[in-house]
């Protein structure tokens, strides 16, 4: 406003303009401090936060690297020869290529073996039935003969394929498009998209049936780790829960992240130890909980880059130190084990009865060890249980991949499809391939046996 819009104000009129601007004056005071404290807050990173690695920034490599040190010979190593090769081929000399002399087999005594690797041209098997059929001469009614077993009229693609196609879109995250044109070229079978899709529907009664088992194991389990990540179900963000232990890995794509999700699953069971981040949700569900050293290493650092000293960096090396002793743990006793936890909870006693630190990050993480403090090395003397949350990470880590690659899912009943194809992970915990899993779940076979 100008002078001549200020004198022609009431005072009343001044009065409530300059009470406003006060207002604004103080909001954006306020955003400002704010702005002011975000300055001096470190960047999150891969190494000290749950920052994925592919969102990091790298530094670029030096235009000239240092001179690297000459590396000490060690023994090749070949790839090993075929135990039972398909065919053998005697390459044998019928006359000396210097003087002509005719050479027998047994003057070629010495051996030079390699194998050759090739693929035999790739065509699919493709069975015609004939069903005959007919007026029986007797009672004159119409009969017609029963499909051969395993060869039921319907979808035309056998078990064998319909796993494959399942297989190269879960495990390989191969879009419904490309993996169309990919059987055609590679394959020789030509599949359409809307094809692929009943595939896919047509499996989820058996992949889920097969997933049963496999979720009460779990459930059924002393120790059980879980994790999460986000998803993209019909345009919409939903979550994907990974509940694991030593014998089996179930999926679940809910839309919540709340811990109603694992109150559900468990049906009323409480393992005996949780293994988890410090993520709300994860708490509660077992008489116990581990907390991921892995993760508080990297709330540690984050709370050093903010410029705490003191305890965070004591914090860092208790954790290291226990870190340490979870992988030498396989080959100490369990004496040793019990001076080893006396050790570390007396080392975090000292830590804990310091002075509350200044920085934000470290006073919080400060805050919450003396809340968390037994969940921190029940390890230590349980030999089941893990220091970290990474089987869980790891068993995620294909979704992301598939989310980034596929955009994840259209339908509600491809989540659902996709998790039940947690048989494949499970699998592999007994040595089952992709494709054997997939092939005994569609089969209504188990999927928890060894190969």
């Amino acid at each position: 406003m100008n002078r001549e819009a200020l004198l022609s104000l009431s005072p009343a009129d001044l009065v409530a303009l300059i009470l406003a601007q006060q207002a604004q004056i103080e909001a954006l005071t306020a955003q400002v401090a704010d702005l002011q404290a975000r300055l001096n807050v470190p960047p999150k990173t891969p190494d000290n936060s749950s920052t994925p690695p592919s969102r990091g920034e790298k530094p670029n490599r030096p235009d000239h690297s240092p001179k690297k040190k000459r590396r000490h010979g060690r023994p090749g190593v070949a790839r090993p020869l075929a135990e039972h090769p398909d065919r053998v081929i005697e390459a044998t000399l019928d006359a000396c290529p210097h003087c002509a002399h005719a050479l027998a087999p047994a003057d070629q005594p010495g051996i030079h073996a390699y194998d050759h690797v090739e693929l035999p041209p790739i065509r699919p098997v493709v069975t015609r039935i004939h069903r005959h059929h007919g007026i029986c001469p007797c009672c004159h009614r119409r009969v017609t003969a029963s499909a051969p077993e395993g060869f039921a009229p319907g979808s035309p693609f056998g078990p064998g394929l319909c796993a494959l196609v399942i297989h190269l879109h879960v495990t390989q995250a191969i879009s419904f498009e490309r993996l169309s044109r990919l059987l055609g070229e590679v394959f020789c079978v030509a599949v359409s998209e809307g094809a692929i899709a009943n595939i896919l529907a047509r499996a989820q009664q058996p992949l889920v049936t097969a997933a049963v088992p496999i979720a009460e194991a779990v459930r059924a389990s002393a120790v059980v780790g879980s994790d999460e990540t986000s998803a993209r179900v019909g345009g919409k963000t939903w979550w994907q829960w990974v509940l694991l232990s030593s014998t089996a890995i179930c999926h679940v794509i809910v839309p919540q992240r709340a811990a109603s999700v694992v109150v559900d699953f468990l049906e009323g069971r409480r393992p005996e130890i949780w293994v988890a981040d410090r993520y709300a949700a994860q708490d509660g569900h077992g008489a116990a909980r581990q907390l991921c050293l892995a993760h508080l290493l990297r709330d540690a650092q984050y709370a050093i880059d903010e410029g705490g000293t003191v305890f965070a960096l004591g914090f860092k090396f208790l954790l290291l130190r226990a870190m340490a002793i979870g992988r030498r743990r396989p080959d100490l006793k369990d004496s040793t084990l019990r001076q080893y936890l006396g050790d570390l909870e007396r080392r975090l006693d000292r830590l804990l009865s310091g002075a509350i630190p200044d920085t934000p990050a470290a006073r919080r993480l400060f805050n919450a060890m003396r809340r968390d403090r037994d969940d921190l090395f029940r390890f230590v003397i349980r030999r089941d249980v893990p220091y970290t949350n990474n089987a869980c990470e790891r068993a995620l880590r294909p979704s992301v991949i598939f989310r980034k690659v596929t955009g994840c899912f259209r339908s509600h009943w491809g989540a659902k499809v996709y998790a039940a194809a947690s048989g494949i992970a499970t699998g592999r915990l007994y040595g089952l391939t992709a494709l054997q899993a997939l092939a005994n779940a569609l089969a209504g076979k188990p999927v928890m046996q060894a190969a």
